[in-house]
């Protein structure tokens, strides 16, 4: 029991925590805001070249702006809610047993609103653009052909979240340069052919707003069958989901390894830049090289 107890939280309460009902809320934010600032780059980058003309944002980093966004969220917000950021990550997380189905839902409809908003957003800054910011079929490609190039990106891409949240790979943090790079790369050879969302809430989100469904059902089926492979493939890779680093990649530590509360006491900076000193261990006086406290010793003096 000793050994299994290794990494858990201390008290066996704590180890339901994600299942605590206060924390949702935090959980749910996170998911809406994670998803707003990621829809923000990737739709905004063609409503910008649409309202002023040209490439005033470059094809490439059209490409590789969404992935370096979900490199900063996975690093800024991953242990509050996971980070998915999208739903067929967390259908993916569901299947393989490191998330419970019962809160699929609400991160779903929290990425899908935050998609939503963060389009009104752009559409209320800059206008909107007629079909920019969409994500449509390349030139001269088919509905079908986009539809199988979504599910072979999104097969990569959930292949990526699975492994480095397994823990196999040992990376911890540095699993948003996997996942983020990923997408970035993805972005630059993807684009042109389907425009590489591999997410429908970035796909459906937008279209909801700006009313056009061209092709919607490709960026849904596309990303579910590509995540459904991925989640095969990491059956074959790595057996049974479920273990202690894949729950903790998926469902964020909030609750588990650290609350919503101030982390130790203030501390006073240095009165003036490199007179800095070692703090006083709590009780040093006279005797052990400190200064006695005012009002403590009175008395001494001549003894």
């Amino acid at each position: 029991m000793a050994l299994r107890s290794i990494g858990r939280p201390n008290a066996f309460a704590r180890q339901f925590d994600f299942w605590n009902a206060s924390y949702e809320w935090r959980r749910i934010f996170s998911e809406l805001f994670g998803t707003f600032l990621l829809v923000v780059v990737a739709v905004g980058g063609g409503m910008v070249n649409t309202r002023f003309g040209g490439d005033v944002v470059p094809g490439p980093a059209q490409a590789v702006g969404p992935g370096v966004m979900v490199m900063a969220i996975i690093l800024f917000m991953g242990a509050v809610s996971g980070a998915h950021l999208n739903p067929v990550v967390s259908a993916a997380f569901a299947l393989r047993g490191d998330f419970p189905w019962r809160r699929v839902p609400l991160y779903i409809a929290a990425q899908l609103a935050g998609a939503a908003l963060a389009t009104l957003l752009l559409i209320g800054l800059i206008g909107e653009q007629g079909s920019a910011g969409l994500t449509l079929p390349g030139h001269g490609i088919s509905t079908w052909t986009a539809l199988a190039w979504e599910a072979l990106l999104t097969a990569g891409l959930v292949s990526v979240v699975l492994g480095t949240a397994s823990g196999a790979q040992q990376l911890g943090a540095v699993a948003a340069f996997g996942v983020g790079g990923y997408i970035a790369l993805a972005g630059l050879f993807g684009a042109p052919v389907s425009g590489a969302s591999m997410n429908p809430a970035r796909s459906l989100g937008p279209a909801l707003v700006i009313g056009n469904w061209t092709a919607w059902w490709a960026y849904l089926l596309g990303p579910a069958i590509g995540a459904l492979v991925a989640v095969g493939i990491a059956q074959i890779l790595r057996g049974p989901g479920g273990g202690l680093s894949g729950t903790r990649a998926a469902q964020g530590t909030l609750g588990t390894l650290w609350h919503p509360t101030r982390i130790g006491e203030p501390q006073a900076a240095p009165e003036r830049p490199g007179a800095a000193e070692p703090p006083e261990p709590p009780g040093a006086g006279p005797g052990s090289g400190g200064e006695a406290p005012a009002g403590e010793g009175a008395g001494d003096e001549g003894t």
